[in-house]
């Protein structure tokens, strides 16, 4: 059985709330009991901080034990040289995920510390990022 984790950043465990035109209505809970019954051959863990220094701990912790790092590093994707280089030290492969096209957005979204060290990147698809990066694995 694979062993994967979501790691969710600042203000994505408001999703359901939070400016649901850009993000959508479910909450991630919800989507999340929908994937673990979609993909029952793999175990998936969630895990979300609103804090930096959270996520580097976390990917720490998953980094070398995991057979895979989904990672939404929300806001932190372009400010946070710290969690990009704690994604390029550890081995188990991390794929970068968005719900938006962050592309679409304002430009400073359009810079991610994350990418050079992912697997590779997803975004724009909304909550379907996610599965399509589980699906990667």
């Amino acid at each position: 059985m694979k062993k994967l984790i979501i790691i969710n950043g600042p203000n994505l465990n408001l999703l359901g709330k939070r400016e649901p035109n850009i993000y959508g209505s479910l909450s991630f809970t919800e989507f999340l009991d929908e994937i673990k019954h979609k993909y029952p051959d793999v175990m998936i863990e969630h895990f979300q901080s609103n804090i930096e220094g959270e996520i580097i701990d976390k990917l720490h912790d998953v980094g070398f034990n995991y057979d895979g790092v989904i990672l939404n590093a929300a806001a932190y994707t372009h400010t946070s040289v710290g969690i990009g280089d704690a994604v390029k030290a550890i081995e188990t492969p991390v794929v970068e995920v968005h719900i938006s096209n962050t592309f679409s957005r304002e430009e400073f979204r359009h810079q991610s510390y994350i990418s050079p060290n992912a697997r590779g990147v997803i975004l724009g698809f909304g909550l379907q990022s996610y599965e399509l990066a589980i699906q990667s694995f």
